[in-house]
């Protein structure tokens, strides 16, 4: 007869993440989490149901992961990082999840007695280096929703419970959870967590939905301005209906974190606020969260109405929204309420907004077309190039664009023409996380290509290594083209804007902007088996865009680093 085996804090983890409904442990392995992965090995060995584990080198990995999976699940996963040094690494990913709002739980650990207690020694290093005063969830609590300790094994299993709820919930976000050590090894009662089920939804009343929809149908010159209602369920096809039902043309402003407009549609009116700020009579602020710029600058004579499930972003420091009227709740449901409110728009009305909008449009594709022209003219490899072949070469496959470029985010959005629910992100937070949040991505969308654009000196701030280990690990093949200018070109810009006649501007020396040292981009790729290509003429760059999506549809890698003029 086989003796039961003793349960302990590791399967009470396990179990929670499982009930949670985590589809995924993303891990950057500490020893501490012993305990979790002898829990693993018996269920896998029994045969019983976990979460899958991914086994990953480096803490923004992991995080990043988590993150590019939780965008497109839209539903928590687990994360594990190594003691307080290890949230540390990661925390700059997690504050990233903070902003893309990507659901997770987010745990570390730490010892309680030092080895001064009966039982399992935890080993000297936590005396020694690992331990901070007040503990990793006082560390964690700026850049996450919720963070707190887990006192007993008896409770740990409804605190994952917790943090889970806690995540998910607007404004989605991660939660972080401090397990000590002792907890992981003290033997567990078998109680497990309740399953989590998805949040309920709230919704503005028609009281509050009419007056709305009356001003809509009073304005001259409205116009809709959205950052992230694409990340919401249904909530770029809500937007696109409600826009096409009362002709209000979209602006994502540069803030945008995703796609959440179709950017081939006719009501697409940029990412420029600005003609809009004397001249509009209402805006409509959808999940925007930062929409004017400075903060003061207020409309000259709109109306502002704010339609948001958590207008004012408890994580956000300082939030300026002029707001006139709030619509609060679920956003898709909102904006369906108010296109239904849309049948009796004055056909004069709707005139005057269609012809203005097509005018703004028409304008808009000939200055698109006149730069990719002059673009395929210049010598060298212009940006709007490399963006308007992905285009071409993207066309139809249903592809994911993850971009983490800074200086070339404008033209990357502008030339890629994203047009479907799901198929741009734009990474939240410091540089650095862009590899790994692509891989997420992937993680989540393993049939759709997902194509990471990316900066020169965003590249050299990512964890390359252990990215491309994770690539080759879990078979997620991307495509990651480099718009290589050699140079921080940003902080550059920064220093010519603060000091044009400086010093550096009569000598010519700008400091902390070279990266003409760096190596081949690419060729960090090569001892992963990867397909690698360096692109420095406008003619190689088309086929090599080719021969690179070929390699990643058969399972792949590529990194294409374009040397690009500017």
């Amino acid at each position: 007869m086989t003796d039961t085996p003793r349960l302990h804090g590791g399967d009470a983890v396990v179990s929670a993440f499982h009930a949670a409904g985590a589809d995924h442990v993303f891990c950057s392995s500490g020893s501490e989490w012993a305990p979790v992965w002898e829990a693993l090995a018996r269920r896998h060995r029994d045969g019983e149901p976990a979460p899958c584990y991914l086994d990953l080198t480096h803490e923004t990995v992991a995080v990043g992961m988590a993150t590019g999976y939780g965008l497109i699940a839209r539903r928590p996963q687990g994360v594990l990082l190594h003691a307080a040094p290890g949230l540390l690494q990661g925390s700059m990913a997690v504050h990233g999840a903070l902003l893309a709002g990507a659901p997770m739980v987010v745990a570390s650990s730490e010892s309680t007695t030092y080895g001064d207690a009966p039982g399992h020694d935890p080993g000297g290093q936590w005396y020694r280096n690992l331990s901070v005063v007040g503990g990793p969830h006082g560390i964690a609590q700026p850049f996450t929703k919720w963070s707190t300790e887990a006192a007993s094994v008896h409770t740990l299993p409804t605190m994952v419970t917790r943090a889970a709820e806690l995540a998910w919930r607007a404004p989605a976000g991660p939660a972080y959870l401090n397990i000590p050590l002792e907890i992981l090894l003290e033997e567990w009662d078998g109680r497990e967590a309740k399953p989590v089920v998805r949040p309920g939804a709230t919704h503005s009343s028609p009281e509050e939905v009419d007056p709305v929809a009356r001003l809509i149908r009073e304005a001259a010159n409205p116009v809709i301005v959205t950052e992230t209602a694409g990340r919401e369920a249904g909530g770029f096809e809500a937007l696109v209906a409600f826009a096409e039902a009362w002709h209000i043309p979209v602006v994502e402003p540069d803030s945008a974190v995703c796609g959440n407009f179709p950017r081939t549609h006719p009501l697409h009116a940029g990412s420029d606020i600005g003609p809009w700020m004397d001249t509009a009579d209402l805006i409509l602020l959808v999940n925007c969260r930062a929409p004017f710029y400075p903060p003061s600058r207020r409309p000259s004579r709109a109306k502002i109405v704010v339609i948001d499930e958590v207008p004012q972003r408890p994580h956000v420091v300082y939030q300026v929204l002029f707001a006139d009227t709030y619509l609060e709740g679920d956003v898709a449901n909102t904006l369906r309420q108010l296109t239904k409110r849309a049948k009796d728009l004055d056909d004069r009305t709707a005139e005057v907004r269609r012809a203005a909008q097509q005018e703004r449009h028409a304008a808009e594709r000939s200055a698109i077309e006149a730069a990719e022209t002059a673009a395929a003219e210049a010598e060298g490899i212009d940006p709007v190039l490399v963006a308007a072949t992905l285009r071409r070469l993207l066309h139809g496959q249903d592809a994911i664009v993850v971009d983490e470029t800074i200086t070339h985010s404008r033209v990357v959005r502008r030339h890629l023409r994203t047009a479907a629910p799901d198929s741009y992100f734009y990474v939240q937070g410091g540089l650095g996380q862009g590899i790994a949040v692509a891989l997420g991505v992937k993680l989540a969308a393993k049939e759709r290509p997902v194509v990471l654009t990316i900066g020169d000196g965003a590249f050299a701030y990512n964890p390359v290594i252990p990215s491309y280990d994770a690539s080759n690990a879990y078979e997620l093949p991307l495509l990651v083209v480099v718009f290589n200018n050699r140079v921080y070109k940003s902080m550059n810009l920064n220093h010519r804007r603060f000091y044009p006649d400086g010093a550096a501007a009569q000598t010519g020396e700008w400091l902390g902007t070279d990266l003409h040292r760096l190596p081949r981009l690419a060729a960090f790729a090569e001892p992963f088996g990867m397909h690698t290509e360096t692109v420095d003429t406008p003619e190689a760059l088309g086929p090599a865009l080719e021969r690179a999506l070929k390699a990643v549809a058969e399972g792949t890698t590529a990194v294409v680093d374009v040397l690009v003029t500017r």
